[in-house]
């Protein structure tokens, strides 16, 4: 079974997001959206809660699973037999950061390959933080994410 892992902190899901993981679905038998934790980052919405709305927004892809990693994520894609590690790339400028990271892992784990895949270009745009902050200043939020994710994001304002 080839499985590929979509490591993301999906604060919230988008439609972007959510077109990935259609997109990596018909390519792999099994897809799994990884909810990651870094500590880091000032997520607004609890990790819980971040993989239920992973989990309603892709519950139609009949191949696509959820869950949750406090690791790296080349670690999750030993672990659970994982062969890919799918990103999504927007813009060239996200392609450095990608790039990176890609190398990183390769060097720990050289036979899982790093997948790219650009969403549909009606998503290209779209990110986590400008749907947080549309959402905080009350705009219309329901083109961009997953009708159960704009229920749950307009309960948090």
């Amino acid at each position: 079974m080839k499985i590929a892992i979509y490591p993301g902190s999906f604060d919230p899901i988008t439609k972007g997001h959510v077109n990935i993981v259609e997109r990596a679905a018909q390519l792999f038998d099994k897809v799994i959206t990884l909810v990651g934790v870094n500590v880091k980052k000032n997520n607004l919405f609890s990790e819980e809660e971040r993989l239920e709305m992973v989990r309603l927004a892709t519950a139609h892809i009949p191949n696509a699973e959820a869950d949750t990693w406090h690791g790296l994520t080349v670690d999750y894609a030993v672990k659970h037999k994982g062969i890919a590690i799918i990103r999504g790339i927007r813009a060239v400028s996200d392609y450095e950061y990608e790039y990176q990271v890609a190398m990183t892992n390769s060097k720990m784990q050289p036979e899982i390959n790093t997948v790219l895949l650009f969403p549909d270009e009606k998503y290209s745009y779209l990110t986590s933080s400008l749907i947080r902050e549309l959402a905080q200043h009350g705009k219309e939020i329901e083109d961009f994410i997953p009708d159960c994710v704009a229920e749950k994001l307009r309960e948090k304002f």
